[in-house]
């Protein structure tokens, strides 16, 4: 049956029938599923969260394994471990495989190593080893790095460590991430001696076309029907 509830603003369900679809959708697919690295930096209200569910749903149904970080949830005032840390937990959430305890020993056997290379350790050797299949990390809420009270400049060193690790080691090709915020690139990295956050495929979030709200318009001549009957 059809639901005939419109929502203003937040992120629509995949199965929304109101959601119209555009060709950021198809764009951030085809790359993903070609294991390119993304962005999506564009204003607020734009529809990023609502392509980011839609486009986690139609990759997981084709057995790609999805996690999520939401920035924004590790909080801005932690230290640096427990932000790790908290990535970490996150990461491993997604990977129902794999057991609670055990990566949780492996995290802390490894204390010896700084917060960002034991994330970047335990992405590589247990995470890419726990499945063949293509892991793709969606981090939203990007700008939130700028407000910690430390620098995440070796957070995103990272992802540009495991891009360039593809032309090493095969193994790298099966990591994929997907960037989404208001930030530009070019803010991210505070330090800005250091290399910026260059890489990945922008995905451009343009206003709708014509053709592309058309099918919108049928759903909603569905809705008033609805509540028309409802009504009389």
């Amino acid at each position: 049956m059809l639901s005939c509830s419109y929502q203003f603003g937040g992120s629509l369900p995949f199965d929304h029938p109101t959601y119209v679809e555009r060709q950021a959708d198809l764009d951030l697919y085809e790359a993903l599923s070609a294991e390119t690295f993304c962005y999506v930096l564009n204003p607020r209200q734009m529809g990023k969260s609502s392509l980011r569910v839609r486009t986690m749903q139609k990759l997981q149904a084709k057995g790609t394994i999805c996690a999520l970080l939401d920035l924004n949830g590790l909080g801005s005032y932690v230290s640096p471990e427990h932000w790790y840390t908290g990535i970490a937990l996150n990461l491993a959430n997604a990977f129902p495989s794999l057991d609670r305890a055990t990566w949780r020993n492996w995290w802390s056997e490894h204390r010896d190593l700084s917060a960002p290379q034991r994330l970047g350790e335990f992405i590589e050797k247990v995470l890419l080893r726990a499945t063949s299949q293509q892991i793709v990390i969606f981090v939203d809420e990007i700008e939130t790095i700028l407000s910690l009270d430390f620098s995440a400049d070796d957070f995103l060193a990272l992802i540009r460590f495991f891009y360039n690790c593809r032309a090493d080691n095969p193994i790298f090709n099966r990591l994929t991430f997907a960037l989404f915020g208001v930030a530009t690139p070019s803010d991210l990295m505070r330090d800005k001696h250091r290399a910026p956050f260059n890489i990945g495929q922008a995905i451009r979030l343009q206003r709708f076309q014509l053709h592309e709200v058309e099918p919108l318009g049928h759903v909603l001549d569905l809705c008033i029907l609805c509540e028309n009957r409802t009504v009389f």
